[in-house]
């Protein structure tokens, strides 16, 4: 039984196949793992950390929230692109109607600090193995340019144990946590597809043994990298590979995501960005 949709380009990274069933995007994580898939409502998750968040029609101004405490305003669940459609706010502006809170959307508490992106490996509910990705500071419509692989972040280990064994009890398998400040904005029952490269050449044989088998013999650390988003719109240059061959960085052309060209890792910061500076020219 395959991995489910894996997208053409990284078909390469998914060996072996499995003998059960493993989703490793939403839609086919979702439908997989019907025990588990309550984590993907992220209304209920900010709720269960004690935030301040409702459905839209409901008015923050009325359950006490100042006019000028600033709010985030988003899907409730959206399997298609999880932050896809979210705006940041003020509570004034949403009960006033100047910001529109579509049906099917809440707000919430608008969160700072770092923003980081966890890979679980889990068995049971116990978390076997930490993959810690940092955002970058700079933003494009709230998503991260570039995310900074390999990272230790010993503090939220703790925090994330406790969580996957509360909301994911009896789950094996991978699972993404996504946090701004540490708290938790995200749950994916599936990892960063995008930063596998980095991961090494023992993880998926481990997490198909962990699925399959639910054994667990370790795992290395993840080695330090950047995966860089090339937001904007038209095309690369037609020489983009040599480009970015001299710095010692791979691009991947985006035919998925609507509003960005291309995809670029590399070891180092400088590398990459260097690369993106030629290929905006």
């Amino acid at each position: 039984m395959p991995f489910h949709g894996v997208l053409p380009h990284r078909q390469h990274l998914f060996q072996p196949e499995p003998l059960h069933d493993i989703g490793v995007n939403d839609t086919h994580a979702w439908r997989l793992n019907p025990e588990h898939r309550h984590v993907y409502d992220k209304l209920q998750l900010a709720l269960a950390q004690g935030l301040q968040a409702a459905p839209c029609g409901t008015d923050p101004l009325s359950v006490g929230i100042d006019a000028t405490t600033p709010l985030f305003v988003k899907p409730i669940t959206n399997l298609l692109g999880m932050s896809l459609d979210a705006q940041a706010t003020t509570a004034g502006d949403l009960a006033s109607g100047y910001t529109q809170c579509a049906p099917g959307c809440f707000w919430g508490e608008y969160l700072v600090g770092d923003h980081t992106s966890t890979d679980c490996l889990v068995l049971a509910g116990k978390v076997l193995w930490f993959a810690h990705t940092q955002g970058a500071a700079q933003k494009d419509k709230q998503r991260p340019i570039y995310w900074h692989i390999g990272v230790r972040l010993p503090a939220l280990e703790p925090l994330l144990r406790n969580l996957i064994q509360t909301q994911l009890p009896g789950y094996t398998g991978l699972c993404n946590v996504e946090m701004i400040g540490g708290k938790v904005i995200e749950m994916h029952l599936r990892g960063s597809n995008g930063f596998f490269d980095f991961y090494g050449a023992h993880f998926v044989p481990a997490w198909v043994e962990l699925v399959d088998k639910h054994l667990w013999h370790g795992l290395e650390s993840v080695r330090e990298g950047y995966v860089y988003s090339l937001f904007g719109e038209g095309e690369l240059p037609a020489d983009y590979a040599e480009v970015a061959a001299v710095h010692g960085v791979t691009v991947v052309p985006d035919a998925v995501t609507r509003d960005r060209i291309a995809i670029l890792y590399a070891d180092t910061l400088d590398a990459v960005k260097q690369v993106a500076m030629r290929l905006r020219i």
